[in-house]
C-alpha cells in the first residue's frame, strides 16, 4: 500500500517537476488565472459580434483581424525577442492587453459599442500577441534554466492552456447570461494583473549587453530566415506545422454546422463537442508532461500529425454522434501533442540568441495560418459541405505527415549532432548509432 503510494507520488513529482523552480512557479499561477479571463473574453466576444450583427461571416472576419497580425509581424517580432529582455517584453505586453480589455469593458458598459470598435481592439489585441507569444516560448527556457526540464515546463503550460479552456467559456457563458459581456472584459482586465505581479516577483539574471546601434534589423531578418530555413530538422518541423494548421485547424470553426446540421443540435451539443476536443488536449499536455526526454519526439510529432489527419478523416465521415465525439477527444489529443512535440523540439535545438526568432517563425506556423485556415474551411465548406471539407483535410494531414515521417532518417541524422554537444545524446550512443547504419 505504501509502496504505491510512493509511487503515485514519485510520478506526481515526475509530472509537475518544472514547477520546482520558483520563476516558473510562479508564472503558472498568474498564466493561469490569466487564461480564464482570456477564454471568458472569447466567448464574450463572439457573443457581443453575433448579438450586433446576427453575421456568422462577421465572427469568422473578427477571428481573422485577431491573428492575421501574428502571420504579418511574426519575423520583426522576432527579431525584437532576440535583442530585448524578453521578461521586460511580456511585462509591457501584459499592460497593454490590460487596457485592450478595459477599453472594451467601458464601451460595452457604455451601451455605445459598435461593431468597429470591437474590429480595432481586435486588431490592437493581434499586434500585442505577435510580440507576446514568441517572448513567452523563448521565455520559458529562461525561467526552468535547464534544457532537462523544459518539455516538461511547455507540456505543464499546455496543460493550464487547455483546463483554462474548459473552464473559461463555462464560467464567461453564466458571467453573459447573468450580467452581460461587459464583465466578461472587466474580470479578463484584472486577471491580467496576476501576470504582471507573478513576473515582478521573478529573479531574472541580467540580460547580455547588446550593441543595438551595431545591429541592422534587416540583416537580423535575414539572419533569421536563413538559420531556420538552413536548418533541416527546423524546416521540416515548422512545415509540417505550417500545412496542419492551414487545412487542420479549421475544423473548430465548422464545428457549429456539425453541431446543427449533422448532429440536429443546439448550443449545448456544441459545447459537449468542444469539450470532448478539450479534453483529449488536456490528455495530451499531461502524458507530454511525464515524458523524460526529448529522444523520440521527432517519430512522435509525425505521428501525431497522422493521427490528427485520420481523426478529421474519420469526423467527416461519421453522422454517428458518440462516435463523433470519441474521434474529436483524438483529434485534440493528436493535435496537441504535435504542436508540444514541435515545440519542445525547437526550443531544445535553437541557438540562444535566435530562439525568439526561430519561435516567431513557430507563431507564424501555428497561430498565423490558423485565419487563412479558416477562410479556406469557411470556403469549402460553404461550396461542398462542412463534412467534404474535413474529409479534404484530413487527406492533406496524413499525407504530408506520411512525408515527413518518410524523412525522417535524414532529420535524425541532422540532430544527432547537435543532441550530442547539447549531452542529450551521450556519444556512446553515438557510436553504436554508426556502427548499425
Amino acid at each position: 500500500m505504501s509502496s504505491s503510494t510512493t509511487q503515485n507520488g514519485s510520478s506526481w513529482r515526475l509530472v509537475l517537476r518544472a514547477l520546482d523552480h520558483r520563476n516558473y512557479r510562479l508564472y503558472f499561477t498568474g498564466q493561469g488565472l490569466s487564461l480564464i479571463g482570456t477564454w471568458m473574453t472569447r466567448i464574450a466576444t463572439n457573443w457581443l459580434i453575433y448579438r450586433l450583427t446576427g453575421s456568422a461571416w462577421m465572427l469568422g472576419m473578427i477571428g481573422f483581424l485577431g491573428q492575421v497580425p501574428t502571420f504579418l509581424l511574426g519575423p520583426f517580432a522576432g527579431v525584437w525577442v532576440d535583442r530585448w529582455s524578453r521578461h521586460r517584453t511580456l511585462v509591457w505586453t501584459q499592460a497593454l492587453s490590460m487596457i485592450q480589455s478595459f477599453a472594451l469593458a467601458a464601451l460595452a458598459f457604455s451601451g455605445h459599442v459598435a461593431v468597429w470598435h470591437v474590429a480595432a481592439l481586435s486588431v490592437l489585441q493581434g499586434v500585442i500577441n505577435a510580440f507576446d507569444t514568441p517572448a513567452r516560448q523563448a521565455f520559458l527556457i529562461e525561467m526552468v534554466e535547464d534544457r532537462a526540464v523544459l518539455g516538461n515546463a511547455i507540456a505543464l503550460n499546455s496543460t493550464m492552456v487547455n483546463l483554462a479552456r474548459l473552464v473559461g467559456p463555462s464560467v464567461g457563458g453564466l458571467i453573459i447570461a447573468l450580467s452581460g459581456e461587459a464583465w466578461c472584459f472587466t474580470i479578463d482586465g484584472i486577471s491580467y494583473g496576476a501576470v504582471i505581479a507573478s513576473l515582478l516577483l521573478m529573479k531574472i539574471a541580467p540580460m547580455a549587453a547588446r550593441h543595438m546601434e551595431e545591429e541592422n534589423l534587416w540583416r537580423e531578418l535575414r539572419e533569421g530566415f536563413g538559420y531556420v530555413t538552413g536548418s533541416l530538422p527546423i524546416r521540416s518541423i515548422l512545415l509540417l506545422l505550417a500545412v496542419v494548421s492551414l487545412v487542420g485547424m479549421p475544423y473548430s470553426v465548422l464545428l457549429p454546422i456539425f453541431a446543427s446540421q449533422v448532429f440536429h443540435g443546439g448550443a449545448h451539443t456544441l459545447g459537449i463537442m468542444m469539450a470532448a476536443t478539450g479534453v483529449g488536449a488536456l490528455m495530451a499536455a499531461l502524458t507530454m508532461a511525464a515524458r523524460r526526454s526529448i529522444l523520440g519526439l521527432g517519430r512522435k510529432l509525425g505521428l501525431a500529425a497522422l493521427l490528427f489527419g485520420a481523426g478529421l478523416l474519420g469526423f467527416g465521415l461519421s453522422s454517428n454522434y458518440p462516435l463523433s465525439l470519441i474521434l474529436l477527444l483524438v483529434t485534440g489529443f493528436a493535435m496537441m501533442t504535435h504542436m508540444a512535440c514541435c515545440n519542445t523540439i525547437l526550443q531544445t535545438i535553437s541557438d540562444p540568441d535566435k530562439r525568439g526568432r526561430v519561435m516567431s517563425y513557430y507563431t507564424m506556423a501555428f497561430m498565423g495560418m490558423t485565419p487563412f485556415g479558416s477562410l479556406f474551411g469557411g470556403a469549402v465548406a460553404s461550396r461542398f459541405g462542412a463534412p467534404r471539407a474535413l474529409i479534404v483535410s484530413g487527406i492533406v494531414c496524413v499525407a504530408c505527415a506520411g512525408f515527413y515521417l518518410s524523412c525522417l532518417p535524414i532529420i535524425r541524422r541532422a540532430l544527432r549532432p547537435i543532441y550530442i554537444e547539447l549531452g542529450i545524446l551521450p556519444p556512446e550512443v553515438q557510436e553504436t548509432m554508426h556502427h548499425s547504419h
